[in-house]
């Protein structure tokens, strides 16, 4: 499975960004998907889950009500739309898989990782 991210950028804090990460080689709609972030210096954290379907979803505390994870399993596509930016949530953002059926927060946990996308927010 090949992760695919893309969309980040240089905004203004008070601003939006939406991530794409689109999958090939697997069955996309089998997997969990998961945005992290990693900051310099700093552990890749998690950020955001959905399930396979993308009724379920999970945030961080720190994200929770500003950024919204979905996915378009008929475009093998995960998104993260983030508003109200701000300079902390700058970072490199990852999308991952993971081919459980069960949600976690645990990077271990994840199967397939993308190659990153950059975000920075400006003060």
């Amino acid at each position: 499975v090949q992760l695919q991210a893309s969309g980040g950028g240089l905004v203004q804090a008070g601003g939006s960004l939406r991530l794409s990460c689109v999958a090939s080689g697997g069955i996309f709609r089998r997997y969990q998907m998961a945005w992290f972030r990693q900051a310099p210096g700093k552990e890749r954290e998690f950020t955001a889950d959905t399930n396979w379907s993308g009724v379920t979803t999970w945030y961080a505390d720190s994200v929770k009500g500003r950024f919204t994870i979905s996915r378009d399993n008929a475009e093998n596509t995960v998104y993260l739309q983030m508003n109200s930016l701000k300079p902390d949530d700058s970072a490199v953002y990852y999308c991952a898989a993971d081919t459980s059926v069960s949600f976690s927060k645990d990077r271990a946990s994840y199967d397939y990782w993308g190659q990153g996308t950059q975000v920075t927010v400006s003060s």
